[in-house]
């Protein structure tokens, strides 16, 4: 879709600000341009559109040397989103959306059923917004606006130059989660800028961390977290998001006190036993604590009424479990597999020490994260 081949820029002063760039960027996906303050970024970015020209090197967008082709018609193919989303003033929102489609000569039946659509879109119902002035909106909303008059023409690609970094932080979340959601209805190329990497984590298919002019990594979040390139990269991304899988809860952080019984209580007591803790499983274990298997309330409830029966008649067989030294990993896989809501913690003894349930990992896991990140 773009390629940079061989992309340097230099002012006149010899700063140079990029050095041989070469860079692919596929057709349909959400890149992320992202690195310090003064890394060349943003100057990428704007060689797209030739709002910047290269001092060496060419830019191709579907094969077609940009270079050759005429500035105003080609921004007039691509979107751009600004930060301070420089919508006019004295323009309402319906002609701020329409100022592409109607630079391009649309018909207005054409630019107006296009300004609905988007509107509808972003939920600025056009009938109520449609005719106010941008002064009249909120931050939110106006941003919304910005981003849906980049997408009035139906450009194939879409420049974003930190477009929701002036935003509280519920507003820029928000329109994260719009823009992801949205991307999966209009399919475009967007090259966004930030220097939030939590931002690039969350929108991008693909993150190209910069620095200095060059790009250092560039490959998809997942590829970034678990492999970063070299030491800038570490201390870019943060070694709370690296070193999490170093510092997993154990299994015996996250195991919670079993609810067992021996095998020769009788139902009764076992119900009451039950109904005490609120549970519906009783795990059954010997005088030295060992593993022997469990029972359910239904299989106590359909025998309750023959009062010789113990809970060694209505035993099944031992569940899964975990001995508490392995990986909390592997945890995780054994509840999803055999999709149990909870999962005995054993000793190499088979002596029952806990038991894991889907709220106790969800607790501890929530707060492990969050401590960290």
């Amino acid at each position: 879709m773009i390629r940079f081949e061989g992309v340097s820029k230099a002012y006149s002063n010899g700063q140079k600000v990029l050095h041989e760039l070469n860079m692919h960027i596929n057709e349909g996906e959400i890149i992320v341009l992202i690195g310090p303050s003064g890394c060349g970024k943003t100057t990428t970015l704007k060689m797209i559109n030739r709002l910047i020209e290269p001092t060496h090197g060419k830019i191709y967008i579907q094969g077609r040397d940009i270079g050759q082709e005429n500035p105003v018609s080609l921004r007039r193919d691509i979107g751009y989103v600004i930060q301070h989303i420089g919508l006019m003033p004295h323009m309402t929102i319906r002609d701020n959306v329409a100022l592409v489609p109607k630079l391009k000569k649309w018909p207005a039946e054409k630019y107006l059923k296009r300004v609905a659509e988007l509107m509808h879109m972003v939920n600025l119902d056009p009938d109520i917004y449609g005719s106010r002035y941008p002064a009249e909106l909120s931050g939110g909303q106006q941003q919304r606006i910005g981003v849906i008059r980049a997408m009035a023409a139906d450009p194939p690609i879409i420049l974003m130059d930190e477009p929701f970094s002036a935003l509280d932080p519920i507003s820029r979340e928000q329109l994260q989660d719009e823009l992801v959601q949205l991307q999966e209805k209009i399919n475009k190329t967007i090259i966004f800028v930030t220097h939030d990497i939590d931002e690039a984590i969350k929108i991008a298919n693909r993150i190209c961390i910069m620095n200095q002019g060059r790009i250092v990594q560039l490959d998809t979040p997942e590829h970034i977290l678990r492999h970063p390139a070299d030491e800038f990269v570490r201390n870019f991304i943060g070694e709370n998001r690296l070193n999490l899988r170093e510092t997993y809860p154990t299994v015996a952080e996250v195991m919670v006190k079993p609810v067992a019984s021996r095998p020769s209580r009788g139902l009764a007591e076992a119900i009451m036993l039950m109904r005490r803790h609120k549970v519906d499983t009783l795990l059954v274990v010997d005088a030295d604590s060992k593993l022997l298997g469990k029972t359910s309330v239904w299989d106590i409830q359909s025998h309750y009424q023959e009062e010789s029966m113990t809970l060694q008649d209505v035993l099944q067989e031992v569940p899964p479990a975990i001995e508490v030294t392995q990986p909390l990993a592997d945890a995780v896989n054994l509840i999803s597999k055999h999709c149990i809501a909870y999962l005995p913690v054993i000793d190499e003894e088979r002596r029952l020490l806990g038991v894991i349930t889907r709220a106790s990992l969800v607790d501890v896991m929530a707060e492990h994260l969050s401590g960290d990140l």
